[in-house]
């Protein structure tokens, strides 16, 4: 059964106006809907307060001198009986009352009625309001929780990265003091120059190289740790940048261990080399170019 049929029930019910059919039709609703029992009470109460606002009705003008001309008509014919006059087409005094005050009522039941269920509807939308803000808010909060995991989850990998890093280090420091107590006992140390070279891999940070370079012999040791392995078509290789030339010296090309990203080149620069400002090692085509062409991934001091 529809609202609208509801309406119509609750109307009639307040005006007594059903017929049994109805009110058993009304019964069975009132049984299924409750709330029907609140609009029907407050169309009743609102028929009582009609009926004892309306307005004392004023007879016709020209009533009183209608009367007064029939009786005259009856009194002065004896084949015509009085109460077989022609009845007046005007209908009865208080029936027309009757008819407003029914239609003023309908006007307010359907107003009332119409009130009650657009309230409904506005509260039915403001409990989905309510859902769809509960469901944003557990997504936010899930949303949270995924991003705190994922953060302490890099925390945990950066602080393995610092702690390889540092025992890389370790390691180098330690091999880098031997090589300078070799050095040192050869007494050629002050001859030596020794660089560490820095990563500049986002994707690598931990790795590092170690340059040793002896310019009496124009010759040095580079050592690497830590770099990604290469493609089949792709050399690593090291240059030497002294001031006295426009482009940096080609020290050489090597590979590395594809697993631990270790490598060792013993390098001879194919210009002479007077001074040296800076190793340096990019990512070239196999065989090695004349001229740096690739990314740089190591640099030092």
């Amino acid at each position: 059964m529809n609202a609208e049929r509801h309406e119509d029930l609750a109307a009639l019910a307040a005006l007594d106006l059903l017929t049994l059919a109805e009110q058993a039709e009304f019964t069975a609703a009132l049984a299924r809907h409750p709330e029907l029992a609140n609009l029907a009470s407050s169309l009743r109460s609102t028929a009582a307060e009609i009926a004892h606002i309306a307005p004392e009705a004023e007879p016709p003008a020209d009533l009183k001198i209608r009367l007064l001309k029939t009786i005259a008509l009856h009194a002065s014919s004896t084949r015509e009986p009085l109460d077989q006059a022609p009845r007046s087409s005007i209908l009865p005094f208080p029936t027309w009352i009757g008819f407003a005050t029914a239609a003023c009522f309908a006007c307010l039941a359907a107003y009332f009625a119409q009130a009650y269920f657009n309230e409904g509807a506005l509260n039915s939308a403001f409990r989905d309001q309510q859902t769809l803000a509960d469901l944003s808010l557990r997504s936010a909060k899930n949303q949270l929780a995924a991003e705190r995991l994922i953060t302490q989850r890099e925390l945990v990998d950066a602080a393995k990265r610092a702690s390889d890093s540092a025992a890389l280090i370790s390691t180098l420091e330690s091999r880098l003091a031997e090589t300078k107590q070799q050095l040192f006992s050869q007494g050629t140390l002050a001859d030596y120059k020794i660089a560490t070279l820095a990563s500049l891999l986002g994707n690598s940070p931990q790795a590092v190289a170690v340059a040793v370079w002896n310019p009496a012999n124009q010759e040095g040791v580079l050592t690497v740790h830590k770099l990604p392995a290469l493609a089949a078509d792709k050399d690593y290789q090291l240059w030497v940048v002294d001031p006295q030339y426009s482009i940096p010296v080609d020290g050489g090309v090597f590979k590395v261990d594809p697993t631990t990203g270790e490598g060792r080149l013993i390098f001879h620069p194919n210009r002479p080399v007077q001074t040296v400002a800076k190793f340096a090692v990019s990512l070239e085509r196999k065989g090695g170019v004349p001229k740096a062409e690739g990314p740089m991934v190591l640099i030092g001091p």
